[in-house]
């Protein structure tokens, strides 16, 4: 993560850098601190990274590396100065992300089935609970809030345009999700019923 924020920039007299690398370290120490006591089968779902689906196998690699050219070219505007240095976005940006991170905790405390993979249990039921009552996705609304913060917390409002293809590809992992889930987990098909909408209520 260093390296990412710091050597495109190519400089360590980078505030946001620094604040933005901090934000990261202490939210993903204390989520990890919590569920890895509270509730272990979940921090060990979140561990696991192997697709078994084609089409994530696919999405997965593209997703993270959208996000770290994110990070990126969000330092390398830092260093050319594409964006107006604007210090209050720096700070929203952080917020933003602090705020990315409470959803994902809100998520996490939910649905002890959220693992990094998609995949279900033998024991797996449908959540609708929580942030499940609003859209069947808060996961990745979570995600999207964190990976439109990451620019802005690191000052650049251009490489934040980066978020449009990331979207993209959730809206395709959510889609391939959701066949899935249908076809093998019971009740979701009546779980998408009483829930409409995927990330946003009114809209998607």
């Amino acid at each position: 993560m260093l390296l990412a924020i710091f050597l495109p920039a190519g400089s360590l007299d980078y505030w946001q850098g620094w604040l933005f690398f901090t934000v990261i370290l202490i939210c993903g120490a204390l989520s990890s601190l919590y569920f890895s006591r509270s509730d272990p089968r979940l921090f060990a779902r979140r561990m696991k990274f192997k697709e078994q689906r084609p089409a994530q196998k696919i999405i997965v690699p593209l997703l993270y590396g959208l996000i770290a050219a994110t990070i990126v070219a969000a330092a390398t505007d830092h260093r050319l100065e594409w964006s107006v240095d604007l210090p209050l976005l720096g700070v929203a940006g952080d917020l933003m992300v602090i705020a990315g991170f409470y959803l994902y905790f809100l998520v996490f405390r939910e649905n002890s089935f959220a693992g990094s993979t998609i995949e279900i249990s033998a024991d797996q039921r449908v959540i609708s609970t929580g942030p499940y009552a609003i859209v069947r996705h808060p996961l990745y609304v979570a995600l999207t809030v964190t990976t439109l913060g990451m620019p802005l917390a690191l000052g650049s409002y251009w490489a934040a345009l980066l978020v449009v293809p990331t979207v993209t590809l959730l809206v395709w992992r959510l889609s391939d999700e959701e066949a899935y889930l249908v076809d093998d987990l019971p009740g979701y098909s009546e779980y998408e019923k009483k829930v409409r909408w995927r990330l946003i209520p009114g809209l998607f």
